[in-house]
C-alpha cells in the first residue's frame, strides 16, 4: 500500500471518522478476498465507497473493464483522485442511500455490487435503503459483497429478512489493518 493511498484516506478519516470505515485503505489480502467471485463476465459492477480505489484496482485485475464500473463515493476528497486514476469509469458523488432514487441503469443489468461502506456505524434505515437500492439494479443471481471489521455480518438479520436476502461469510483475513471479513449478500431462493 502506497503513501498515495494512505495519506488521503487517513486525512478523510480524521475529518469524519464515522463516514470512513477504517483508518487506512484495505490491503491486498482483503481486496483479493472482496473480488474473488467477480470476473469480466460479471458485467457492470457498482462500487460503493471506493475511497482511493483499492477494490477498484482489484476489480480491474480480475478483468472488469473501467467502462463497466460505476464508482459511488460520498467523500468529496476522493472524487478527483478516483476520476484521475480511473478515467474510463463513471464516478458519481452521492450518498449510497440514494441509489433507488437515481436512474443509473435501465433495468437490472448489474452483476455485482462491491461495498467498502462502514455499515456498522450506519442507522438501520440507511443500511436498508442502500441494500434496497443496490438490489434494484442487481440482476437475478447478482450479489452484494460487503467488507466488515466486526465479528458478524454488518447487516442485521431483521433487514436481511425484510428484503428477502441472505448473507454468507466468504472469507476472513488477518493480513489487513484491521482484520477483515467479507460477506456475500444475495437474494434468498424462491420457495414454491
Amino acid at each position: 500500500m502506497s503513501a498515495a493511498d494512505i495519506l488521503p484516506f487517513f486525512r478523510a478519516w480524521i475529518r469524519n471518522p464515522l463516514s470512513v470505515a477504517a483508518v487506512a485503505p484495505s490491503g491486498s489480502a482483503a481486496s483479493s478476498l472482496m473480488v474473488q467471485g467477480i470476473t469480466a463476465e460479471t458485467g457492470p459492477v457498482i462500487e460503493l465507497g471506493p475511497g482511493t480505489g483499492v477494490f477498484t484496482r482489484a476489480l480491474l485485475k480480475r478483468g472488469v473493464r473501467q467502462q463497466d464500473l460505476t464508482l459511488i463515493e460520498y467523500g468529496s476528497d476522493f472524487i478527483p483522485l478516483l476520476q484521475q486514476r480511473f478515467p474510463g469509469a463513471r464516478v458519481l458523488w452521492m450518498d449510497a442511500a440514494w441509489l433507488h432514487r437515481e436512474k443509473l441503469f435501465e433495468g437490472a443489468p448489474v452483476g455485482a455490487v462491491v461495498s467498502g461502506l462502514g455499515m456498522l456505524t450506519m442507522p438501520p434505515d440507511k443500511v436498508q435503503a442502500i441494500l434496497d437500492g443496490a438490489f434494484f439494479y442487481l440482476r437475478p443471481g447478482g450479489a452484494f459483497y460487503q467488507i466488515t471489521y466486526g465479528p458478524h455480518c454488518p447487516v442485521a438479520d431483521v433487514i436481511l429478512d425484510r428484503l428477502g436476502l441472505q448473507a454468507t461469510c466468504i472469507g476472513q483475513t488477518f493480513r489487513n489493518l484491521p482484520p477483515a471479513s467479507v460477506y456475500r449478500i444475495s437474494r434468498r431462493p424462491q420457495r414454491d
